[in-house]
């Protein structure tokens, strides 16, 4: 069931600007519709892996505003209905400037970021490269912790669900992606944000996704 960029498939119930696609440029990155129920909590901590080590590398070139925090209570582990499908279009060299934009406005809606999961189907995010410069037993602790974003490769099978993932398609073999892609929803519970080129991703999309 392939994704339609002008219409992506939302809740109606969920507010949000229609989402046009973008002319491939990272700072014209639509805004993502943010999962259902935001709900309004005390200030987010930092960006993962800013307390420790050198400075994490840069992920973002726009400048940052003051951004509200996160949510409370967190989704039953156990959802019964299918999680709602995003296509943010970005190009391959943009994927992940389009994901940390989307998990942002996730924290502007009330998403606390330990419900959020970033996977890219390519090179690996910064955050994940300078964390698993300290093993991977630190790194790994980091995500079992659970309680802030976490950042792995799409085909990281210890990568467990959360009720937000976000996946940036910024390389791999259209096969490998076309088979990340159905994993990435299998661990969405209530949401999946795909960024990428959406010509590209509609083609690999099998009808269960």
């Amino acid at each position: 069931m392939p994704l339609i960029p002008e219409e992506p498939q939302i809740h109606e119930s969920v507010p949000g600007p229609r989402v046009a696609p973008a002319s491939g440029h990272a700072a014209a990155t639509p805004r993502p519709v943010p999962g259902p129920g935001p709900r309004p909590v005390p200030m987010r901590p930092g960006r993962p892996g800013s307390n420790r080590g050198p400075a994490t590398p840069a992920q973002r070139t726009s400048s940052d505003a003051a951004r509200p925090a996160s949510v409370p209570a967190a989704v039953p582990s156990k959802v019964s209905t299918t999680p709602q499908i995003q296509l943010i279009p970005a190009s391959e060299q943009g994927a992940l400037d389009a994901a940390d934009e989307a998990v942002d406005l996730l924290f502007d809606s009330g998403r606390a970021p330990g419900e959020v999961l970033v996977l890219t189907t390519g090179d690996p995010h910064p955050w994940a490269a300078h964390e698993l410069s300290f093993g991977e037993a630190s790194y790994w602790a980091q995500h079992d912790a659970g309680d802030d974003v976490f950042y792995a490769a799409a085909d990281a099978g210890r990568a467990s669900g959360r009720p937000v993932v976000v996946v940036a398609v910024n390389g791999g073999a259209d096969d490998a992606v076309a088979q990340l892609l159905p994993k990435a929803m299998s661990r969405a519970g209530v949401l999946l944000i795909v960024c990428g080129d959406p010509q590209r991703i509609n083609s690999m999309l099998t009808a269960g996704v």
